[in-house]
């Protein structure tokens, strides 16, 4: 995994979490780390085990040099549409560094900067760029951590598993129970198709 992309520029790296969900926000993260970070588990937050997953969140937060995390709400991502949505927390994400950066580091292939910052979008860049699999990892836990507390609001959709996700028992609870305020209607939750 890559430290940097530029070898003097001030980099930050951008992600997103929540992206394909049926319920739930959308949560993106900015992290700016110092030159000689290393964590040896450091990886795409997809490819790490929970734990890993925490334990890595507090030692980021504890030795980067600034990082943003933002949400886009539910409502938010049907009034713009998910690709937008996801731009827009990772815009705001950015917008809460301490430090400006120099140049972005986005996971993916859209993203348009809302302050003018130079950007490169790197396709599976979370398993490429240490500053990229960081700012995965924060918006990974703090979107599980999220949805873990809606899920004690709404017990019977197995958030605090599924974290929103389309798994089968979370489009059956969506048969059984209906959908909440918090479940994305413009999405496709027609469960009957898709479980049988």
């Amino acid at each position: 995994m890559q430290l940097s992309f530029s070898s003097h520029k001030i980099e930050a790296g951008c992600d997103e979490a929540g992206r394909g969900c049926l319920a739930g926000p959308v949560m993106a993260a900015a992290v700016i780390l110092p030159r000689d970070y290393h964590h040896p588990k450091l990886n795409d937050s997809k490819k790490l085990s929970e734990k890993d997953r925490w334990l890595l969140r507090e030692h980021i937060e504890k030795h980067a040099v600034s990082y943003g995390v933002a949400m886009i709400d539910e409502r938010e991502i049907e009034r713009i549409n998910i690709l937008k949505a996801s731009i827009k927390a990772m815009n705001e994400s950015i917008s809460r560094l301490s430090l400006e950066p120099e140049l972005l580091l986005v996971d993916g292939n859209r993203f348009e900067s809302y302050y003018s910052i130079p950007f490169e979008c790197i396709v599976k860049g979370d398993a490429k760029f240490a500053s990229i699999a960081a700012a995965s990892i924060l918006a990974k836990t703090y979107r599980d951590e999220y949805m873990i507390g809606l899920s004690k609001r709404y017990p019977g959709y197995g958030w605090d598993r599924n974290k929103g996700y389309a798994t089968l028992s979370h489009r059956q609870a969506i048969l059984d129970l209906g959908t909440t305020t918090h479940h994305r209607r413009t999405f496709r939750l027609s469960v009957q198709q898709k479980l049988f």
